[in-house]
């Protein structure tokens, strides 16, 4: 793996522990099962969704996202809380703090739109596949010469009224902390003149859906579907508008200030210096700077 990716001090070990109050092995088992089938359902129904959406545009088929997205949340017992409305934006950049896998049925249940992801989420049981149908822009994380192909995809993407949504941190972090957004996706809200619509995700409890480190998705999908009252808050910030910064990086520092000042469990300096750091190789879920 190569040194140049970002990575986060959380693990498993640390910062997915003490998540609170537990479901029976039953109920959990239940959950799992359920939430399995609805993505696998949505496997399925993903070609027929397709075809629907191209006859009838695409409010139907975000319409369909939305209410698979919440039957998956639903399914794993996820409660959900929204805070904002959507702003009446033809295309924008999403870009939100990543915890979890959660992040990307929560997001796409409120904002539906193409994801970037890395491109060995391609290989995962189910999810990849889905991900593939869904229009999902992957990207070797290995490959620095493949990053400027990718934003100019979604900067394409951009232009022809979609929504994209990226988690620049580039890794997964627990809540607690945050990562730095990592610049190079603005580059595409630059180039296609498009807004930035930050958001913030955060989990109650947070150890519960916290899928950092070298966190087999298995255990975190039984964590999860194990958790009692877990309840996922996702608030949609004020957009940055096309023209008022000048680069990406100014750009990604404002999204990111915009995220950190709005979170309600800011890190105290030593959340994390217990915690080991992990090289890039063991971090679970990244996107390139």
């Amino acid at each position: 793996m190569s040194a140049w990716l970002p990575f986060a001090p959380c693990t498993p070990e640390g910062c997915a522990r003490g998540h609170g109050p537990a479901a029976g092995p039953v109920k959990a088992l239940a959950r799992l099962l359920a939430g399995l089938a609805t993505v696998g359902c949505g496997l399925l129904l993903a070609p027929l969704a397709a075809l629907f959406g191209v006859l009838l545009g695409a409010p139907f088929r975000h319409r369909l996202t939305r209410c698979w997205s919440r039957a998956v949340l639903r399914a794993f017992g996820v409660r959900v809380h929204v805070v904002g409305v959507p702003h009446d934006l033809r295309a924008s950049l999403v870009v939100a703090n990543h915890i979890s896998w959660l992040d990307i049925p929560l997001v796409a249940a409120v904002l539906p739109g193409r994801m970037l992801a890395k491109s060995e989420v391609r290989s995962w049981p189910v999810l990849g596949p889905l991900a593939a149908r869904g229009g999902t822009f992957f990207l070797e994380r290995d490959r620095l010469r493949a990053l400027p192909a990718a934003v100019a995809s979604m900067a394409d993407a951009l232009r022809g009224g979609a929504r994209v949504v990226v988690f620049p941190e580039g890794s997964t972090w627990c809540g607690r902390g945050q990562g730095r957004f990592r610049p190079a996706a603005f580059q595409a809200a630059l180039d296609a003149g498009a807004a930035v619509q930050p958001v913030h995700i955060a989990y109650t409890p947070t150890g519960a859906a916290a899928f950092v480190g070298d966190d087999p998705l298995l255990a975190s999908l039984w964590r999860v579907a194990a958790a009692e009252r877990l309840t996922a808050e996702i608030r949609l910030l004020p957009p940055i508008l096309p023209g008022s910064r000048p680069d990406r990086r100014s750009l990604a520092r404002a999204a990111q200030l915009a995220v950190a000042s709005d979170s309600a469990n800011l890190p105290s300096p030593s959340v994390h210096q217990c915690v080991r750091s992990i090289p890039a190789a063991a971090s679970s879920v990244r996107t390139p700077s």
